[in-house]
């Protein structure tokens, strides 16, 4: 376990590189299953979650070889074995290896994912889109046991626009016997670049980025090389930091259009942003706008960046409000904001009220979830004095090089590992 000491209060510039989509990549490792050969992926982050995968791959036999960003993926003499919980449980993504082993073998068997606590987040959906295809689905104290005798396409309408279940279904559709349409399916960036890659391989998809994905089943998957997008969620996290307490602070290695909710609301705000072709150059107002957040699904303000920006709302003058419409369990975080000296309060699960602008003081806080865990590094920067954050280890799961990162424009941040 780690734990994150910050010395707040301190201006930030200089520049800020983003890695690759957390959210994209740990879709795109469990997709290189699918392929019959060895496949390349560029700009992977070095982050926790990766690693986890890579467990799993080399649990399963695959051979694989990272250098830097890049990894190297044979699966071509895999073996399809039961996945214990022991390595399921540590993300939420593995779940991608059901729909990914489904398509190659017809059967898989593993236990239900872990990842972070902020809800039910059932897979339902997911099962429901497997047993549309013909898939028997089984489970017995948390086992799951998916099998096919013949896995055929079909017409699947999400009762959500789920991204999980959106890529799981494409997944398995992949190698199924004729035409898979997905309907009220999820648009979020990192759909369209994991059926990119896919399609680089030989599979027969079209509509990804749309409400409808049409999967053309394919027998064989080939090499390729593909690239990682760039995470417009660690973009969104830093955006909102430089407009805490940036200077001529630049984020670089970004597509603004996957963050164009996000610079409506800074806008609302007074942030004031240059917006090049792949940077964004923030400066921190000396007033900010107090400004509503309501979740949504992609292209809407995405769920990921609620509790960073909630830091933010704590300097800002007036009241706020945020409505969580995706998860029920998201305001954890709203608890240690408000131990470093925050107005805030949750009306219910899914509304809270934040009133700024608050002096923040550095406090010893602990970390949730992932993105609870990013809110809290805003916050402790924004704070005087030390802020010490437990639970560190989620914050790493979901943001490469954050110590480097923000060491480099000028922050006082450190990692210090516990027993």
């Amino acid at each position: 376990m780690h734990r994150m000491i910050i010395e707040g209060g301190r201006e930030l510039s200089g520049e800020v590189r983003i890695s690759g989509s957390k959210n994209s990549a740990v879709a795109l490792v469990p997709a290189a299953v699918l392929c019959d050969e060895e496949v390349t992926i560029a700009n992977v982050p070095n982050i926790s979650d990766i690693k986890a995968l890579e467990e799993i791959l080399n649990y399963l036999g695959a051979k694989v070889e990272k250098q830097k960003d890049i990894i190297k993926i044979d699966s071509s003499k895999i073996e399809n074995k039961l996945i214990p919980e022991k390595i399921s449980k540590k993300l939420r993504a593995s779940y991608y290896f059901m729909g990914a082993l489904l398509s190659r073998f017809k059967k898989v068997e593993m236990y239900f994912p872990g990842g972070c606590s902020i809800g039910a987040r059932p897979i339902n959906l997911h099962l429901k889109g497997f047993e549309a295809m013909g898939a028997k689905v089984t489970e017995n104290d948390n086992l799951f046991t998916i099998t096919a005798d013949n896995l055929k396409g079909a017409k699947i309408n999400l009762d959500f626009a789920s991204v999980g279940a959106t890529i799981n279904i494409m997944l398995a559709a992949v190698k199924a016997n004729g035409t898979t349409v997905i309907s009220n399916a999820a648009k979020e960036p990192h759909i369209v670049n994991v059926a990119t890659f896919l399609n680089n391989m030989g599979a027969k998809i079209s509509g990804a980025g749309t409400s409808e994905i049409k999967i053309i089943g394919v027998k064989h998957l080939h090499s390729c090389f593909h690239e990682v997008v760039p995470d417009y969620i660690e973009t969104g996290t830093y955006m909102i930091l430089a407009s805490a307490i940036g200077k001529d602070m630049t984020i670089t290695n970004i597509i603004p259009d996957h963050v164009e909710s996000l610079i409506s609301k800074l806008e609302e705000m007074g942030v004031p942003m240059q917006i090049g072709i792949d940077f964004i150059r923030i400066s921190a107002p000396q007033k900010l706008k107090q400004t509503n957040i309501k979740t949504q699904v992609y292209p809407g303000f995405p769920t990921d960046l609620q509790q960073p920006i909630a830091a933010l709302l704590t300097q800002a003058s007036g009241k706020s409000i945020i409505n969580e419409t995706i998860w029920e369990n998201r305001f954890l975080n709203l608890l240690e904001l408000n131990k470093m000296g925050a107005t805030t309060e949750t009306l219910t699960n899914s509304k809270a009220v934040i009133i700024g602008p608050s002096k923040l003081k550095g406090k010893k806080v602990k970390a949730t979830d992932l993105r609870a865990g990013a809110s809290l590094v805003i916050a402790g920067l924004i704070a005087e004095g030390k802020t010490i954050i437990e639970n560190a280890d989620y914050i790493l799961r979901g943001y490469e090089n954050i110590i480097e990162k923000l060491t480099n424009v000028g922050a006082k941040i450190s990692l210090e590992e516990i027993e």
